[in-house]
C-alpha cells in the first residue's frame, strides 16, 4: 500500500474543512438573504430623523475652522460619540443595517444617519459629491464637526472616493468599509453593463483616482475583509493598501458578503474601531465567527 507523505495526507481533511465552512457560509447567505428581501421595501424610503437642537444653536463650522485631527470630540463611556453614517451596497438601501443600526444604539450612539442613494446611481463620484453635502447637513444639525462612516460594498468606495479626492477628510474621522472592492472585483462579468459596476472593476479610472497619492489625509481606514465573500474576486481586494493612508485591514473568518453588515461579531468589530482613537497605520486585524 502507498503511503502518501504527511503534508499530502492532510490535504484532503484541509479541503473538506474550507468545503464545510463555504456550504456554512452559503447557507446563511441565503438565509440573509430571504430576510433582507423581507425588509428590503422599509428602507426605500428617507428615515425619519429624531428632532436635534436647530441647526442656528450649533452651527457646523466651516473647513477652514476645523481642528486638527487629534483634537477631535472625545468618544468612550458617557462621552458622546460623532454621528454614525451608514452607507450601503449596489442596489440596496438603509434596510441592510437595521441590526447595526441597533446595536450602535443600544451602546450609546446617539446620532445615527442611514443614507439611500438611488438604485439608478450610475457615478461614483457623483454619489460621492452628495455624500458629502449630506454629511455637511449632519454636522450643521447635530453640531458636530466630524463624523465617522460604516460603508457595505460599494458604498464603502463612495465614501472613500469623497474622502481622499473631495476632501472629505476634513469631516470624516473614522472610515470603516465591509467587504469593498478597494481594488476592484471581477465578479459576474456579464455585470458590466452597468456604468457603476465598471468603475468596479480593477483598473478603473475611479480606482486609479483612489491609487494616486494621499499626503496628509486624516481620515482613519478600517477594512473589514471576509475570507469566504463570494463578491470580492480576489477575497484580498477588500484590504486597503496605500502608502499616504492610515488604515488596518481586519480580516473576517467563516462568513460571505452579506452577513459582514449584520453579523453581531463584526457589529462588535465595527463598535471597537469607532471607539478607538489610535491611529493604526500599517497594522492588521483578524476576527474569527466561523
Amino acid at each position: 500500500m502507498k503511503v502518501l507523505p504527511f503534508p499530502l495526507c492532510l490535504r484532503p481533511v484541509r479541503h473538506l474543512r474550507i468545503s464545510a465552512a463555504l456550504l456554512r457560509a452559503t447557507a446563511l447567505e441565503l438565509a440573509i438573504l430571504a430576510g433582507h428581501l423581507l425588509l428590503y421595501p422599509s428602507g426605500l424610503t428617507p428615515e425619519r430623523r429624531t428632532p436635534d437642537r436647530p441647526a442656528s444653536e450649533h452651527p457646523g463650522p466651516s473647513n477652514a475652522e476645523l481642528p486638527p485631527h487629534t483634537a477631535t470630540l472625545p468618544t468612550g463611556p458617557g462621552l458622546s460619540h460623532p454621528p454614525a453614517v451608514l452607507l450601503h451596497g449596489f442596489v440596496d438601501n438603509r434596510s441592510v443595517f437595521v441590526l447595526l443600526r441597533r446595536s450602535l444604539a443600544r451602546h450609546g450612539w446617539r446620532h445615527l444617519e442611514c443614507l439611500n442613494y438611488s438604485p439608478l446611481t450610475c457615478d461614483i463620484r457623483a454619489a460621492a459629491d452628495l455624500l458629502g453635502r449630506n454629511i455637511e447637513e449632519i454636522c450643521a444639525r447635530t453640531g458636530h464637526r466630524e463624523v465617522d462612516i460604516v460603508g457595505h460594498s460599494l458604498g464603502g468606495l463612495i465614501a472613500r472616493y469623497y474622502v481622499q479626492c473631495l476632501g472629505g477628510d476634513q469631516r470624516v474621522r473614522t472610515l470603516v468599509t465591509l467587504g469593498t472592492p478597494h481594488s476592484g472585483t471581477t465578479v459576474a462579468p456579464l455585470a458590466s453593463a452597468h456604468p457603476i459596476v465598471r468603475q468596479m472593476r480593477p483598473g478603473s479610472t475611479v480606482l486609479e483616482e483612489l491609487r494616486a497619492p494621499a499626503p496628509g489625509c486624516r481620515t482613519r481606514f478600517v477594512s473589514f475583509w471576509s475570507d469566504l465573500d463570494q463578491v470580492m474576486v480576489p477575497v484580498e481586494t477588500a484590504c486597503i493598501d496605500h502608502p499616504d493612508l492610515i488604515a488596518q485591514n481586519v480580516r473576517v473568518s467563516g462568513i460571505g458578503h452579506l452577513a459582514l453588515p449584520v453579523h453581531s461579531a463584526v457589529a462588535t468589530g465595527i463598535r471597537q474601531a469607532l471607539e478607538s482613537s489610535e491611529s493604526a497605520a500599517g497594522t492588521s486585524g483578524a476576527a474569527s465567527v466561523a
